[in-house]
């Protein structure tokens, strides 16, 4: 590489210098995209993440929670967000402790069930929203706002009644109530206390909402009273972190805000187009002006000229033109034929820059074929499946394992002696699962695996959305009803051909043994794999 007359003159004063101008030369040599230009723009900004986030976070959050109290587009996606990573009934929950010797505790599973089942109606403070429901709220802040936050309280609490056998309930925050403007210059920034390593102490949070109409302080001129600590074992935070050592969320829509505006601005100016298209406008068209006879104007009674009365109807006759006039109409070219191909591409990249979701399912377009939509699906559902990880790991697992300690120490369900300390709180967790766009070709191919051996049942019944073991329970006491009243369904495979029939039915009850010699086998086996899978 040529050298600069001015790196040489560097070189000479500052030898050190000038190797290291030459090194960064180098590499801006070998990079393109490394070297700005008149018509690239060149981001130098090097700060940390916590300074982004102290920039902009605040104004994004607001942008985002207009768009998807206003926007149809925006509300559209986040609550696709939230159904896709939640579901309508929430994460679920099997609970799965176990014996020293591997085997799964039965007894205290259900009891763990059953005290589950129970404290879902009313596990936050407020009593107002169902365990499922506050799984959605908790979502939904957390990819609109960035993030989201609750406190996990337990035992007697003074003025607080948890609802609930287990004692415990949640408190939800939004992130408004931990002040990113809070920091004392040393371990606490922007509402979170630190240790030296950088974990995570305390949550400084206010007391009261600082944008209540009633309240009577605001968030820049709150002080230490205002607040309260809370430890850091008893918060729950979930975040949109994008960069290490972040510690506050970004709205997930921080990337698409601008298209999305753009995008409501295109169509509302291309609606009052087409709303004054429809508006049908004429004017007259006149001639050169020695055709125009002013005496044939009609005048008024101050003698000021009146427009012509022209009306316009189904085939009317307009005979009352003068010389050298003629009707034109105003035609705005509305509503624009090309709208729809760019809305289309613009829905495209919002889709792009979503932590989710897929083009068909924010603009509910499905003109695509089956394999084009499958495809689609499949690879957008990965991302929800990331997403639901994410949440499971930061809200509902630990929610879960804190409700079992609780349990257990207040004495409502103890943990028995056989069981092993460290996996009483061990779980399955149930994630929404993909649907199926052709129910019957996915319930063939299913079948096909199943019968070769190549997947359980039990994995079909999770593809779908349901928890075997409450098949398994609906099952057999269907099977029963059934027998009871002398029913005969191709349903149960006991009344297949060489299955029900056994050579040495003499009437006597044999075949019925043997029915039901069948069905213990085959409900033997899925307890067994329910059991044994993950």
């Amino acid at each position: 590489m040529k050298q600069h007359p001015f790196d040489r003159l560097i070189g000479f004063f500052a030898p050190q210098a000038a190797v290291k101008r030459l090194a960064a030369r180098n590499i801006l040599a070998y990079y393109e995209a490394a070297k700005p230009s008149k018509l690239r723009k060149f981001a130098r900004d090097k700060s940390a993440p916590d300074v982004w986030v102290q920039r902009g976070a605040a104004a994004l959050r607001d942008q985002a929670r207009d768009k998807c109290a206003n926007h149809d587009l925006a509300r559209g996606i986040l609550r696709k967000l939230v159904n896709n990573t939640v579901g309508p009934q929430g994460i679920g929950i099997e609970p799965q402790p176990r014996r020293a010797d591997g085997t799964i505790h039965e007894e205290y599973a259900k009891a763990l069930r059953d005290a589950w089942r129970d404290w879902q109606r009313r596990p936050e403070v407020t009593w107002k929203h169902t365990w499922a429901r506050s799984q959605r709220l908790m979502a939904a802040t957390w990819f609109r706002d960035g993030e989201a936050f609750a406190q996990m309280l337990s035992g007697p609490i003074a003025s607080l009644d948890h609802g609930t056998r287990i004692p415990f309930s949640l408190e939800l925050f939004e992130p408004d109530m931990v002040p990113l403007e809070y920091s004392d210059g040393g371990r606490i920034r922007q509402g979170i206390e630190r240790n030296g390593w950088g974990r995570r102490v305390a949550y400084h949070v206010f007391k009261q909402h600082p944008g209540d109409l009633y309240g009577s302080f605001s968030s820049l001129t709150a002080s230490r009273s205002d607040m309260r600590r809370i430890d850091a074992s008893r918060m729950l935070h979930i975040a949109a972190l994008d960069r290490m050592h972040q510690l506050r969320g970004v709205s997930e829509f921080a990337a698409v805000l601008t298209r999305l505006e753009d995008i409501k601005d295109y169509e509302e100016s291309e609606r009052i187009a087409a709303k004054i298209a429809a508006m049908l406008t004429a004017y007259v068209k006149r001639g050169t002006p020695d055709m125009f006879d002013p005496d044939k104007v009609a005048h008024d009674e101050n003698g000021k000229a009146l427009p012509p009365d022209i009306r316009l109807s189904a085939g009317a006759i307009i005979t009352d033109l003068g010389i050298g006039e003629e009707i034109g109409l105003i035609d705005s070219k509305r509503p624009n034929p090309n709208l729809i191909g760019y809305r289309q591409g613009q829905l495209r990249a919002v889709a792009a820059g979503m932590p989710a979701g897929s083009y068909s399912s924010i603009s509910r377009d499905y003109s695509g074929t089956y394999s084009a939509q499958r495809q689609e699906l499949v690879e957008s559902w990965i991302d929800y499946a990331v997403l639901t990880d994410d949440f499971t790991g930061q809200c509902v697992q630990p929610v879960w394992e804190a409700f079992v300690n609780v349990a257990h120490l207040s004495g409502i369900v103890k943990r028995p002696a056989d069981v092993l300390p460290e996996s009483a709180d061990d779980a399955l967790y149930i994630a929404m699962a993909m649907p199926w766009i052709d129910p019957l070709k996915e319930a063939l191919a299913w079948h096909q695996l199943v019968q070769d051996g190549f997947a359980a049942e039990v994995e079909v019944m999770r593809r779908r959305g349901v928890n075997p073991r409450d098949v398994l329970e609906q099952m057999d006491s269907w099977r029963i009803a059934v027998k009871d009243k002398g029913l005969v369904l191709s349903s149960d495979y006991a009344n297949e051909q060489g299955v029900a029939q056994p050579a040495n039915d003499r009437g006597d009850g044999s075949s019925e043994a043997a029915v039901n010699a069948v069905l213990k086998q085959r409900l033997g086996k899925w307890l067994h794999e329910l059991g044994d899978e993950q």
